[in-house]
């Protein structure tokens, strides 16, 4: 009998094991299957697929394909992968990191029409979904909110999330919300997507461009004051397809002020010189000429009004200058001009503060270095007849602290560029 009951509770014991093995296993294929990753392919417009054909598609390093599989069935529509870019795009705010881990462009058509008003009353359309980090680095806790808007030149409106397309936990927003005071603890790291919709007009209008912009925001280190932001803003920049990307490529070759930034129409670099440390200290602030830049411009339609007096073509100078605060004082770098002296002095020009980076329009705190820009707009065909082979002299200063007081004493100093 004893026997009999040791063989029986021995048989038992094997049933447990063996069902619990598949459970486990179950669970496993169910996050494997949700690891499955749909790389790109790269089609001038969105055409109606069918599920199958997008998850043929050879794997990428980011998991979209779960997503995409989501967006079919929860909104009955057909998607196609138009273009995918997984090279990290990383923005560091004094050890508070954002980065654009990968991105996808994604075709969604004949969708059910409760989802058609993000899509300007369309049921088809298209969809960037983009997966970004956020990681707190420091050693005490931050605030931060995800405005991760996308725009591109020409946009009718800003684009932020669309909540219906992915999974509520799947989103960075959910990570870092109202419901959480937007905290990002000490050492912690949040991971999530946004889902951008666009109807096929707006698509039409992005893909004409070849790219899109995502401005960042800051951190701040206290909850829900705005006075508390610290780290300078940024912005990623999201190629649509292979030109956008070597558009993109291009721009990185030149000083990011305003024009870059913005991407407010083409540059084609005529002359450069870097390097150049010349130091000069005005009111306790190390002034030092690092390099300048001269590039033809071109502004896009949008941007072409602002620039209508320039007749004979645009030419930009970017000076790229370092910045060393040692004064117990702020410097305004928002009211702080140059004047520029061009042949042989007999002409002059004042930098141009409307193309200054949005970043070099905040305080100089004491102590605090940095670099700073100024772009002056000169006439292309005088620069080219006239201007280019004379000297070109730059009057730096005066400086103004936080209350707009004179702190140099109306001194200035004076730097010729090299040729």
């Amino acid at each position: 009998m004893k026997r009999k009951l040791f063989v029986f509770f021995s048989l038992l014991m094997v049933t447990v094991l063996m069902v619990s093995g598949c459970g486990k296993s179950e669970e496993e294929a169910k996050k494997e299957e949700k690891k499955e990753v749909t790389a790109n392919t790269d089609q001038e417009t969105p055409e109606k697929v069918d599920t199958e054909d997008v998850n043929k598609e050879t794997k990428g390093v980011n998991d979209f394909s779960s997503l995409i599989k989501y967006m079919e069935k929860e909104t009955q529509g057909t998607t196609k992968v138009l273009y995918e870019n997984n090279e990290p795009q990383v923005h560091d705010m004094e050890n508070v990191t954002i980065s654009l881990d990968g991105y996808t462009v994604v075709a969604l058509n004949d969708f059910h029409t409760d989802f058609k008003i993000p899509f300007g009353d369309q049921t088809d359309g298209g969809v960037i979904l983009a997966k970004y980090t956020v990681k707190n680095d420091q050693d005490k806790d931050v605030y931060y909110m995800p405005s991760l808007y996308m725009t591109f030149t020409g946009a009718e409106k800003d684009y932020g999330n669309n909540n219906q397309l992915l999974p509520k936990e799947e989103q960075l927003s959910t990570e870092l919300s109202p419901t959480t005071d937007y905290l990002l603890k000490a050492g912690e790291e949040v991971t999530g997507y946004f889902a951008y919709s666009f109807s096929t007009t707006h698509l039409a209008k992005m893909k004409e461009q070849g790219t899109v912009s995502v401005p960042i925001q800051v951190p701040f280190a206290e909850k829900g004051d705005f006075g508390s932001g610290f780290g300078s803003k940024g912005r990623f920049n999201l190629a649509l397809d292979g030109e956008g990307a070597e558009k993109i490529s291009s721009n990185a070759a030149f000083y990011e002020d305003r024009v870059t930034f913005e991407n407010m129409g083409e540059k084609k670099m005529l002359k450069e010189k870097s390097d150049i440390n010349d130091s000069k200290q005005l009111a306790d602030v190390n002034v030092v000429l690092d390099g300048y830049q001269i590039a033809e411009f071109t502004p896009n339609a949008e941007e072409a009004p602002r620039f209508g007096n320039f007749k004979n073509g645009i030419a930009l100078l970017t000076v790229k200058y370092k910045l060393d605060n040692k004064n117990t004082s702020e410097v305004d770098l928002n009211f702080l001009s140059t004047k520029l002296t061009v042949n042989n002095g007999s002409q002059y020009l004042r930098n141009e503060g409307m193309l200054q980076h949005p970043n070099n329009k905040e305080n100089l705190k004491p102590g605090e270095a940095r670099d700073y820009l100024q772009v002056f707009v000169l006439d292309k065909e005088q620069y080219e007849k006239i201007w280019k082979d004379k000297a070109f002299e730059m009057e730096f200063g005066p400086i103004l602290d936080g209350e707009a007081k004179d702190i140099s004493k109306g001194h200035t100093v004076t730097f010729t560029l090299p040729k």
